[in-house]
């Protein structure tokens, strides 16, 4: 059984007007004074407004869920204890003007890419899946990628910029993609291209070092996994463990085919890209592009050709009803996006979205 571990971001909101708040180092303090010993898990992120946590690799999806919600819970007390609050929002509903962190690499992003690093507060999940081997791992890369931009839509949960709505589901896809290294890739065809090209990447001075390679989905540099990276962080953590399940999924599916010997698809860099931003900017509420043809077709048959196209591996692990219940309920319900904007259609207010979307953060 492949093990699984996830990433979130969090933004970090004054609990008194819901306004984003640079209080990332005074929450890593309290959690590092923190007698039951969970500093481990938190991090800082690029922004001041932003906090990260990582869950241990699991094999379970239940054990998986029940991490998410505590460290998230966690992740509250301490902030709570400042005046503040976390919200698991891909953007900020509300204005705000990002505080750059501390340190050496925060100053270079800051220095080398102005208003692209300035402006980046954004907030992702990250999903990461074992492999046997980066021969492996590369294998998969080359044939989970017209799959990513459906993740991408059934995360997406930033309709919001600068207290204006963007008119994207995923307002976050688009800010990220302004990295010079984020987005899609082509196929790579072995591990050792994989790694060559990353070598080029940060030898052309563009990139501070291989951290800085932003791919949808990467061979982590720091554990033996596939990185997936291309989705927002999640509402409501049950859409965290569904996009966790469904990436295992593909993983394991693609490592089968090869296996098997059969090759990638091989869609062109062009297309993915524009996959990409039509799952940005519809989300579930429009058409998607159908990663087996490139050609539009409703997003609910799209989400449930991936359901479809990984259920073989969702079998063996045990996982198929529990996906199922799940993917019921983001169709039904919407992904962060739709309940954002249902939020404001019903209050007419951003700043209650945010308060209301802080309550559901926990789950």
């Amino acid at each position: 059984m492949r093990s699984v571990g996830v990433e979130e971001e969090l933004l970090l909101v004054d609990s008194g007007t819901w306004q984003p708040c640079a209080l990332s180092t005074a929450v890593l303090a309290a959690a590092s004074r923190d007698p039951q010993g969970n500093e481990d898990v938190f991090e800082s992120e690029l922004q001041r407004q932003q906090l990260e946590f990582a869950t241990r690799p699991q094999t379970d999806m239940g054990d998986l869920r029940e991490e998410i919600v505590r460290w998230r819970g966690e992740a509250a007390r301490h902030a709570e204890g400042l005046g503040a609050s976390v919200a698991a929002l891909a953007t900020s509903p509300l204005e705000v003007s990002p505080t750059i962190g501390s340190g050496e690499r925060y100053e270079w992003l800051k220095e080398h890419f102005g208003l692209t690093a300035h402006e980046q507060l954004t907030s992702g999940c990250h999903v990461h899946v074992s492999v046997e081997s980066d021969e492996e791992g590369v294998a998969v890369l080359d044939r989970v990628r017209p799959w990513l931009p459906v993740l991408l839509a059934m995360s997406a949960n930033s309709p919001y910029w600068q207290g204006e709505d963007s008119g994207y589901a995923s307002y976050r896809n688009r800010v990220w993609g302004r990295w010079p290294s984020a987005g899609p890739v082509e196929v790579f065809g072995s591990a050792d291209r994989y790694h060559e090209q990353v070598a080029d990447m940060v030898a052309s001075g563009v990139l501070k070092d291989e951290g800085m390679v932003y791919f949808d989905a990467r061979l982590s540099h720091t554990y033996p996994t596939v990185e997936v990276r291309v989705a927002d962080v999640c509402l409501d953590p049950s859409t965290t463990v569904l996009l966790a399940t469904l990436v295992r999924g593909l993983v394991e599916t693609a490592a089968r085919r090869w296996r098997d010997g059969e090759p990638p698809a091989r869609h062109g860099l062009a297309l993915l890209r524009l996959a990409t931003w039509r799952a940005a900017r519809s989300g579930l509420a429009d058409e998607l592009i159908h990663p087996a043809t490139m050609r539009p077709a409703p997003a609910e048959a799209v989400v449930r050709a991936l359901f479809d196209h990984v259920r073989d591996a969702l079998e063996d692990s045990g996982d198929v009803l529990p996906a199922q219940e799940a993917l019921a309920g983001l169709l039904k319900d919407g992904n962060g996006a739709q309940v954002q904007r249902e939020l404001l259609r019903r209050t007419g207010s951003l700043t209650d979205v945010v308060a209301e979307c802080v309550a559901r953060t926990r789950g």
